[in-house]
């Protein structure tokens, strides 16, 4: 990986994708697009971004029976992401299929649980366990299935660290000591997440958002 901040893109627009893409590459470790912008463009708008020159992150969260989701990162082989992501909760047998059915080079990550949810969260659909606790069970799971890595907040990944040394720790909701949290609940700067044990971090409306993207990444960057 070229640098531990990856861009979340997600927008329909391409053109203004393209912009933002551009403007911060030299800054930036590659680029995370997900479900909204491969709804409205599909493999030929990641196949126009990658051309840009940074690795993407396809962030699509696959969540499937084992055979549907292997046939979907079949279908999306050839685009050869440099991360591609699933959801832990989807099992250890759907974890496994997708990692045998990756390409090489594409790392195959777990969500275990969203940085938008917390514990009244996960009450509400049926999941006792707090977070963090959660985070622990499925990284373990997803360590025993063989992919590469997970998604976690920076409060859990010093905690995956402990259980997965050698895993690849993706932290979203990392957000700036003067950033607005926006939906998201559980968040982190950029260096504590980075300290904690992350391996790359996802930062969007900081960046996305900001009159000058590029001079963002530069000043999220030089606190790392």
């Amino acid at each position: 990986m070229r640098g531990p901040i990856f861009v979340a893109i997600d927008t329909p627009d391409i053109a203004k994708a393209k912009d933002i893409a551009v403007q911060v590459r030299n800054h930036v470790g590659g680029i995370k697009l997900g479900l909204e912008f491969f709804s409205a463009h599909g493999q030929t708008g990641i196949r126009e971004m990658a051309a840009l020159g940074l690795p993407i992150f396809l962030d699509l969260k696959l969540h499937d029976i084992p055979n549907t989701v292997a046939k979907a990162v079949q279908a999306l082989a050839g685009l050869k992401p440099a991360i591609l992501t699933v959801h832990a909760a989807g099992g250890r047998a759907m974890m496994e299929d997708a990692k045998a059915a990756a390409p090489l080079g594409t790392k195959v990550v777990a969500v275990t649980v969203l940085t938008s949810l917390d514990g009244d969260d996960l009450a509400a659909i049926g999941v006792g366990s707090d977070p963090h606790a959660q985070v622990e069970r499925l990284t373990r799971l997803a360590r025993e299935a063989g992919v590469d890595g997970v998604v976690c907040s920076g409060n859990e990944v010093a905690a995956a660290k402990r259980i997965w040394p050698q895993g690849f720790f993706v932290v979203p909701g990392v957000r700036p000591a003067d950033g607005e949290i926006g939906d998201q609940k559980r968040v982190m700067t950029p260096r504590k997440a980075l300290d904690q044990g992350a391996s790359i971090l996802v930062i969007g409306r900081p960046i996305t958002t900001a009159a000058d993207p590029d001079a963002a990444a530069r000043a999220i960057g030089a606190t790392l």
